[in-house]
């Protein structure tokens, strides 16, 4: 039996996120989450007695991770990470400060915060009015105190360029892991989701 991908965008982002990729993958069966920061939240369920492959972009990872919202067959990061801020045991996270700042900033000037997050990204967007900020706000603290460790990731794609999860932060969340390797940034499944395409292909047998 066929899985099915499960794929779960990261902060910032909604469902559509993932057009590009599952216009590459139109043969295969695929169910896109959405965690409700730019409109309403949407959790479809796979179909019952497939398996499960789950992917997860960003903070998209790290929520699966958290939550374990069902039982997987396996699990993809793309861009992600296993935790995002540094500890007394992860060195190579991002300093918490930066975190904190960006969580003040958020509170009176989201719309800012959220152009420059995008800017960082690669992606030139403005801050929808259907966002919900709560959801925005909790999913920054989510990053600034989630830790998913150990991270049992069956492959890992990351960006060489990524600006948001460099390779120290790559290489620290996914030790044991062999990472496969994109010249490019923190969007892979948009900016070159025919790479990424074909790299989830090789799971589904």
């Amino acid at each position: 039996m066929k899985p099915v991908l499960l794929l779960v965008h990261g902060w910032g982002f909604d469902a559509s996120f993932w057009s590009p990729l599952r216009d590459c993958l139109a043969e295969v069966e695929t169910v896109a989450w959405d965690l409700g920061f730019l409109g309403p939240a949407a959790f479809p369920p796979p179909p019952a007695g497939r398996p499960v492959i789950a992917v997860g972009h960003s903070f998209g990872l790290l929520w699966l991770l958290r939550r374990r919202p069902l039982a997987w067959q396996r699990l993809v990061s793309i861009n992600g990470f296993a935790r995002f801020t540094s500890s007394p045991d992860f060195p190579d996270g991002v300093a918490p400060r930066l975190l904190e700042r960006m969580i003040m900033r958020f509170a009176k000037d989201p719309a800012q915060v959220f152009a420059d997050f995008m800017g960082r990204c690669g992606a030139a967007a403005a801050l929808p009015s259907t966002c919900d900020h709560a959801a925005l706000h909790a999913g920054l603290e989510a990053l600034a105190g989630w830790d998913g460790r150990p991270a049992p990731v069956d492959v890992a794609l990351a960006g060489r360029s990524d600006p948001i999860a460099p390779p120290t932060l790559t290489q620290a969340s996914f030790a044991g892991t062999a990472v496969e390797w994109h010249p490019g940034g923190h969007l892979l499944p948009q900016r070159d989701p025919v790479w990424c395409a074909a790299r989830l292909r090789n799971l589904l047998g």
